[in-house]
């Protein structure tokens, strides 16, 4: 089990990883090997995963998400797979966690009377400050 939070943990077997071929560098070797990684993760259909979760991560996730709910993340910034791996895998935990936290429920509150009137009086010698500076000196 791949651990997201300390309640919820995803199967090794719900991960589909398939191997391309890679852009950028890598020199000649970049033609032959295959050291890109496409990893599929079925988001939707995931009994690991809570629907409020669910719903969070694939608001978090946008074009990664397909139409049927499932997760896809590529990783070929890496000249070798197992390095790929390992950030396709990283970028896909982090993702989780990011969708496992829970929005804070904000309450709306009101500014007191005292607040107010700090901010009034705040503004009133600003005001005046700035009325001394437009005042011209008597050239007598």
């Amino acid at each position: 089990m791949i651990p997201i939070t300390h309640s919820i943990a995803i199967d090794p077997s719900e991960i589909e990883e398939t191997f391309v071929r890679g852009t950028g560098a890598g020199g000649q070797n970049v033609n032959k090997v295959s050291s890109a990684v496409q990893l599929r993760f079925d988001l939707m259909h995931s009994p690991n995963i809570p629907e409020g979760m669910k719903r969070r991560v694939a608001a978090l996730a946008g074009r990664r998400l397909t139409k049927d709910g499932v997760l896809v993340l590529v990783a070929n910034s890496h000249r070798d797979q197992p390095m790929n791996r390992a950030e396709a895998l990283a970028r896909l935990v982090a993702l989780l966690r990011e969708g496992a936290v829970a929005p804070k429920f904000r309450v709306a509150t009101r500014p007191t009377l005292a607040s107010k009137r700090r901010r009034l009086e705040g503004k009133a010698i600003r005001s005046t400050t700035k009325q001394m500076r437009s005042v011209k000196p008597d050239t007598d």
